[in-house]
């Protein structure tokens, strides 16, 4: 059987221009556990979804669009917490950092985008690309002139030294005057997070000014979490979200690195401690 996902984004992508749209027919998914509404009808005013409810049990406006959603699926838009739209269909770094940098702000990043819209998901962050068509994409998304979910976009890298090749969206730092320019550099063109990679390979006093020059500009701070040491320089930084959990790693962390993760979480003062988990299977 074929299963179909239809959301408000994506609908909004091909209607028509009527201010009121009306969806009927599919089956209700809300996302807070209820049971499904078949045959349900949602009624969306421009971006505010006004009523939601079933055939015969509530009334379509007589100027809605009617949108017919029977035989799929409806729900609310997904996020994808951890996207690079530069990176599209390959596995070939080397020769894909070689050959496409020049179309990913016209041809590559668009379509990533185009993408993972038409898969379902409305919100996403794009941690790692190239600064000015990061934030070029992002705002021609915002301004309806491309198709593609709400990005949030981090810009490049920051890291102790860009891989040869990359350094169009991978920024070394050397030094923590370094450290807090290029971060400053990126919260003055409009990023709206800031990521570490291979923060083990760093100082400190590097680390340490890349989440307080961020945190200063209310920007937080996406680190990798591949290998223990990561994590702990990062617990120690300050660093508001872990990424790849469990990617190519041992089921558990170190007990000391979990041990520190407890007593960070345990700092209710701090606020929460986000993680984005790698969904695949343990390569040792």
């Amino acid at each position: 059987m074929r299963i179909f996902t239809l959301l408000v984004g994506i609908i909004f992508a091909f209607a028509g221009n009527a201010q009121i749209k009306a969806l009927v027919g599919g089956t209700l998914i809300d996302g807070f556990g209820s049971t499904p509404i078949k045959n349900s009808i949602v009624i969306v005013d421009g971006e505010i979804i006004k009523a939601v409810g079933e055939m015969g049990n509530l009334e379509i406006p007589v100027d809605a669009e009617i949108i017919s959603t029977e035989g799929m699926s409806v729900l609310p838009g997904l996020w994808d917490m951890h996207v690079h739209l530069m990176i599209n269909g390959h596995a070939d770094y080397g020769h894909w950092d070689e050959t496409y940098p020049p179309i990913f702000g016209d041809v590559i990043m668009p379509s990533s985008a185009k993408q993972l819209l038409m898969a379902g998901v409305t919100s996403a962050r794009d941690l790692g690309g190239p600064l000015r068509e990061s934030l070029e994409v992002r705002d021609r998304i915002n301004n309806g002139e491309i198709p593609g979910p709400t990005m949030y976009m981090s810009g490049p890298f920051i890291q102790h030294e860009p891989y040869p090749g990359t350094e169009q969206f991978r920024w070394g730092v050397s030094g923590e005057k370094d450290a807090r320019d290029k971060v400053q550099q990126l919260a003055d063109a409009g990023v709206d997070c800031i990521k570490l990679i291979d923060q083990d390979q760093m100082t400190m006093a590097e680390i340490k000014a890349v989440v307080d020059q961020a945190h200063k500009n209310d920007l937080t701070v996406v680190a990798h979490a591949h290998r223990p040491e990561e994590i702990r320089r990062g617990l120690i930084a300050g660093v508001d979200c872990f990424e790849h959990t469990g990617l190519s790693s041992a089921p558990e962390y170190p007990s000391d690195v979990m041990g520190m993760i407890k007593e960070r979480t345990a700092q209710m003062n701090l606020g929460p401690l986000y993680w984005t988990p790698t969904v695949e299977g343990l390569y040792n």
